[in-house]
C-alpha cells in the first residue's frame, strides 16, 4: 500500500480507462490526476491532437487545456480574497459597481411578453452572483417560442458576423435592460451570474480581471499557465479541441491553437474563458482542500473555503425549473456552492457526499473529496465527452485503487 493508500496494482485501470477512451477515437489525448495525502498519481495517453500541429506531441501534466467553466471556480475564489480584504461584502448589493443592474424588473410569466413584468423585490448581491442566484441565466427553449430567451441568446451576439461579442460594458448593459427571469435569490440559474463577476471585478480593483487572477490567485499558487490568452512557447502546448459535426457525425476541429485562445470573447472570459494545466489546477485544488494553503502560502482563509465548498441552496432554489441545462435529476444529486458544484447524493463508487467540484465544456472534471482527502482531475478535448460513459468509468477506476 503507497503512502495515500492506493493498490499500485489497481491504479492500473486508471490507465485502462483512458486508454479505451483513445483508441476508441473519442478524442487524441486523455489525461487523469489522482492525488491522496500528498500522493500524487498522473497518467496521461494520446496526443494534443489527430493531424496536424500537436498530432506528434504527447499529453502530459503541463499540457495545456480549454477548461471552460472550470474557470468559475477560480474567479470565485478571487471574489473571496475581495471579500476577505474588505473590497466587497457578500451581502452588499452590487448596484455601485453595477448601476446596470439596480432597479430590475422581473417577468410576471417567464414564458410571457418581455414588456409584462413586476418590480425586483430587493436589489442583487455579490452572493446572488456567487451562488447563480442572481434572478437569470441560461434559457432553454426552442427560437421564437419563449421571448427572453431570444433575448438572452441575443445578448451575447457581435455587431456583425465573426465578431468574437461585445465589450464587457456593452454586455452588462445589455443584460440590464433585461427583465430577470425571477425574483434575485429565488432559484438557482446557470450561465449570466459568473460573467457579470467578470465585469464586477476590474471595477472593484481597477485591474483587469487577468491581471487580478494572477495577483490574487495564480502567481502565489505557482499557477504560471493558468491564463485567459495563450500566446508565444504556451501555444506548442495546447491541445486541440474537437466537436462531432452535426451532418457527418465526424469529430472536426473546434478550437485549434492558432484559432479563439489567442483573444477569447472578453465578456465570456469569468465564465469560461481560463485554460490551464493538471499541474496548475491541482495547486488550486489542492489549496482548497487544505484550507486555503498551498506549500506555505494562504490564498484564502479556512472559512471562506468553507463557505465556497458548501451548498448554498434551499431546496426550492434548486427544485427542477422547466429551462433546464441539465436533466431532472441532476437538481437532486448537486447542489451549488460559491463558483462550484457539491455532491449531495452517493450514486456511484466516488466521489463521496460532500465532495465539491465542477465539470468544462470541453470534456474536463474535477473533485475534491474531503471525507477521502482525495483529488480526482480528467482532462481531455472534446465537447460531447460528458454524454460517454468515461467519467463513470473514470471515478470508478480512480477510487476502487484505494487499499485502506
Amino acid at each position: 500500500m503507497t503512502t495515500g493508500g492506493f493498490s499500485l496494482k489497481r491504479l492500473t485501470r486508471v490507465r485502462d480507462v483512458l486508454e479505451r477512451h483513445v483508441d476508441a477515437g473519442h478524442s487524441p489525448g486523455a489525461l487523469a490526476v489522482i492525488a491522496r495525502r500528498g500522493e500524487v498519481h498522473i497518467e496521461a495517453t494520446g496526443h494534443l491532437a489527430f493531424e496536424g500541429a500537436g498530432s506528434r506531441t504527447p499529453m502530459a501534466p503541463d499540457t495545456i487545456c480549454r477548461i471552460a467553466s472550470w474557470t468559475k471556480q477560480i474567479v470565485a475564489a478571487c471574489v473571496m480574497t475581495l471579500v476577505e480584504d474588505g473590497t466587497l461584502r457578500l451581502d452588499d448589493p452590487v448596484d455601485d459597481l453595477l448601476p446596470e443592474l439596480a432597479d430590475m424588473t422581473v417577468l410576471a410569466d417567464p414564458n410571457g411578453p418581455l414588456d409584462d413584468t413586476v418590480p425586483a423585490k430587493r436589489a442583487i448581491t455579490l452572493r446572488d452572483l456567487l451562488t447563480c442566484r442572481m434572478g437569470t441565466g441560461a434559457v432553454r427553449a426552442e427560437p421564437g417560442t419563449v421571448p427572453i430567451a431570444d433575448a438572452l441568446n441575443a445578448v451575447d451576439l457581435g455587431d456583425s458576423p465573426g465578431d468574437a461579442g461585445p465589450s464587457p460594458d456593452e454586455w452588462i448593459r445589455r443584460v440590464g435592460n433585461l427583465p430577470l427571469v425571477s425574483q434575485p435569490g429565488e432559484r438557482w440559474m446557470y450561465y449570466v451570474a459568473p460573467i457579470v463577476l467578470g465585469v464586477l471585478i476590474p471595477r472593484a480593483t481597477g485591474m483587469s480581471l487577468e491581471d487580478t487572477l494572477r495577483e490574487r490567485i495564480c502567481e502565489p499558487l505557482g499557477m504560471k499557465d493558468t491564463v485567459l490568452s495563450v500566446d508565444g512557447d504556451r501555444l506548442s502546448r495546447l491541445a486541440t479541441a474537437y466537436i462531432r459535426d452535426d451532418a457527418t457525425g465526424e469529430l472536426v476541429v473546434e478550437h485549434g491553437p492558432e484559432t479563439l485562445w489567442k483573444q477569447p470573447p472578453a465578456f465570456k472570459a469569468a465564465g469560461s474563458g481560463l485554460v490551464t494545466t493538471a499541474n496548475d489546477w491541482l495547486a488550486f485544488t489542492s489549496a482548497l482542500l487544505a484550507g486555503g494553503t498551498h506549500r506555505g502560502v494562504r490564498v484564502l482563509s479556512r472559512p471562506s473555503v468553507t463557505l465556497m465548498t458548501s451548498d448554498q441552496l434551499a431546496s426550492a432554489q434548486r427544485e427542477f425549473f422547466q429551462y433546464r441545462v441539465w436533466p431532472p435529476g441532476f437538481y437532486y444529486d448537486f447542489g451549488w456552492g460559491f463558483g462550484m458544484g457539491v455532491t449531495n447524493r452517493f450514486m456511484h463508487v466516488g466521489p463521496s457526499v460532500g465532495s465539491y467540484g465542477w465539470y468544462g465544456k470541453y470534456g474536463t472534471a474535477w473533485f475534491n473529496d474531503p471525507a477521502e482527502d482525495m483529488t480526482t482531475m480528467l482532462m481531455i478535448q472534446y465537447t460531447e465527452a460528458h454524454d460517454l460513459p468515461l467519467f463513470v468509468d473514470f471515478w470508478t477506476a480512480a477510487y476502487q485503487a484505494m487499499n485502506d
